[in-house]
């Protein structure tokens, strides 16, 4: 005999790739939720640009995702243009570069990068009236009933029996609870987009065009440049799929990372981050005159626009919260830099996992603390374990970062 639906309804706040995900696995189970975002819509802010989708995170999409949405994803993601990584001196000397395997290897469908912008328009789709833009949290309150009104700038509230806080990196959900700041790590990354015209195409090596390429510099300068290719032109793939959904235009591109320890800099931090789109690239270009002419050569096609300064963060180690009807996910909970490109992809898996959890308990078969306590345990083992392997990843290509490794666990330090 089939156990009744509890008929629970899930409040998110924040509508980032973790969020979204979230919400999409929970109306797939039958689940109530609404999404918060505190942007006016889906560019609000720069976030990045290409998002490498790890097999754990490609798991997770297909879990959470209905089939017309895989179907979306898949034609929207990167064309599989590339084989592996590698690593380069300023030179283009060839280093020595960590071996990379994927058992995704020989799936034609494999879903491996994706353009983050069209990734959340993806995620979007389906969701009409769940997703709310400029919704800006201030405060929640557990009612006596167990549960949770959540109260937004704009005077309006949202009552639901789990309040799920994906407000990223800064969230403010993390600080009311009285949780530390994610740690600096003294990394400062300039990120960028550089259209893949076919004049850059003609001038470049293939070497350049046709993998994910790290340049490591002998000065603690170090330049990636990551191809986004799509199998189907965005808007091309959602006249095709999804006719009313419209996505915009979007050109191949590489998108360039440019990192240094923020003594590099050469400047105060709120300088620095303060720092226009073309006032970044003619730092980037300053700090590496000396360089390999096709390094600089990238440089002259970047879409200055597009460029934005960011202080690199991680929690280390990671505290679980208060099991209970306020349950955290994504960068929220365990921030951690973009080197290994894990951040995304462990808030995926948050979002399958948590779906899993929640549809337990709106089923009968938990309470919420339970699941919140079972996703949480779980999230913890797998989180922190993505924490080790970016912080390895970044001391990997940067020598020098503001870390101390005893914080972290035994069977992932060192």
């Amino acid at each position: 005999m089939a156990t009744a639906r509890r008929g629970l309804r899930v409040v998110v706040v924040g509508g980032g790739v973790g969020g979204l995900c979230l919400a999409q696995g929970l109306r797939k189970a039958g689940i109530d939720v609404s999404v918060h975002e505190r942007d006016d819509s889906i560019r609000g802010r720069n976030q990045g640009y290409r998002l490498h989708i790890s097999p754990d995170g490609e798991r997770a999409l297909r879990e959470c995702l209905p089939e017309r949405v895989q179907a979306l994803l898949t034609a929207t993601a990167n064309s599989r243009y590339g084989f592996g990584m590698a690593n380069y001196d300023e030179h283009l000397v060839p280093q020595w570069t960590p071996e990379m395997s994927d058992p995704r290897a020989d799936q034609v469908d494999k879903v491996d990068a994706v353009d983050r912008v069209t990734l959340r328009k993806v995620l979007l789709a389906g969701l009409t009236g769940a997703v709310h833009f400029g919704k800006r949290y201030t405060h929640h309150e557990v009612q006596p009933d167990g549960t949770v009104a959540v109260q937004f700038a704009d005077g309006s509230v949202d009552t639901g029996d789990v309040l799920v806080a994906a407000d990223g990196a800064n969230s403010v959900i993390r600080r009311a609870q009285g949780f530390p700041e994610p740690r600096d790590l003294g990394v400062r990354t300039i990120f960028g987009r550089i259209p893949m015209t076919e004049r850059l195409r003609a001038e470049l090596p293939e070497i350049l065009q046709d993998r994910f390429t790290w340049v490591i510099g002998s000065d603690e300068h170090k330049l990636g440049l990551m191809p986004m290719v799509f199998r189907t032109e965005p808007a091309t793939a959602s006249a095709r799929l999804w006719p009313e959904l419209a996505f915009e235009p979007c050109d191949d591109y590489f998108m360039s990372v440019f990192s240094m320890h923020r003594t590099a800099t050469g400047m105060p931090d709120e300088q620095f981050l303060a720092m226009s789109g073309a006032q970044l690239w003619e730092f980037a270009k300053a700090r590496t005159t000396g360089w390999h002419p096709h390094l600089r050569a990238i440089m002259e096609f970047a879409d200055v626009e597009e460029t934005f300064p960011v202080a690199v963060r991680a929690t280390a180690p990671i505290e679980l919260w208060e099991p209970g009807p306020l349950i955290p996910l994504g960068d929220a909970v365990h921030a951690m830099p973009p080197s290994g490109g894990v951040g995304a992809n462990t808030a995926l898996r948050d979002a399958a996992t948590l779906t899993r959890e929640l549809l337990a308990a709106d089923r009968g078969e938990q309470p919420v603390a339970l699941a919140s306590e079972r996703y949480q345990t779980e999230m913890l083992g797998y989180a922190t374990d993505a924490v080790a392997m970016s912080l390895q990843v970044a001391k990997w290509s940067l020598k020098r970062i503001d870390f101390d490794e005893s914080v972290l666990p035994a069977r992932v330090a060192g």
